[in-house]
């Protein structure tokens, strides 16, 4: 069994203070009289008045189900689209499955792409969840070979993303381009290093 995402464990966390907070509300609601304290007489709520707190209650209790079959299906929506996610024990290992994809991407090309250099970057923030590991690659190849590259990247079920491109001109008389390409994947928040003091 897999490990609780950050944000699957907060949405457990809120099902689980709405579960209690409905559970206070009920055991407040509905103790017996017997064991509530005595109440002064002027104090004491009327008939309509109750009736209306039993309508709340009763609607804050209905509503439960209805968060709960909520939650399940944002917790299957995100567990559907984090499937793409780039999984390694460490930044740089994951840095390698992202070159290892980008050597594939090459081989399958006719003829292949070879990767003249490679260049690992900075692993950097992408939103309050995620972080991104950037891979630059070097290459030499024709302009429909590029196309096709960038098209098979994009087809890829990872979470990658071409995040630079740029292409210079080589052989103008074999039509060979030099490209560079820089590559962001998606990974988990934890394999972002921590700023020291924080």
């Amino acid at each position: 069994m897999r490990a609780l995402e950050p944000r699957e464990k907060k949405a457990v966390m809120a099902l689980g203070v709405t579960l209690a907070l409905t559970a206070v509300v009920l055991i407040y609601e509905f103790w017996p009289a017997s064991s509530v304290a005595v109440v002064n007489a002027s104090s004491a709520q009327s008939v309509p008045q109750t009736e209306q707190r039993l309508a709340r209650v009763r609607e804050t209790a209905a509503s439960v189900p209805g968060k709960q079959e909520i939650l399940k299906k944002v917790a299957a929506d995100l567990e559907t689209r984090e499937k793409g996610l780039i999984r390694a024990e460490t930044a740089q290992q994951a840095q390698a499955q992202v070159i290892t994809i980008l050597r594939g991407l090459g081989a399958a090309e006719a003829p292949t792409i070879e990767i003249r250099a490679q260049e690992l970057g900075a692993i950097t923030p992408f939103g309050d969840d995620y972080g991104a590991v950037n891979v630059s690659i070097q290459i030499e190849c024709r302009i429909e070979q590029l196309l096709n590259f960038l098209a098979a990247l994009a087809a890829r079920p990872e979470l990658i993303a071409t995040r630079d491109l740029r292409v210079v001109a080589g052989d103008p008389k074999q039509k060979i381009l030099n490209v560079r390409i820089t590559v962001a994947g998606i990974v988990p928040k934890n394999l972002i290093p921590q700023k020291k003091g924080a």
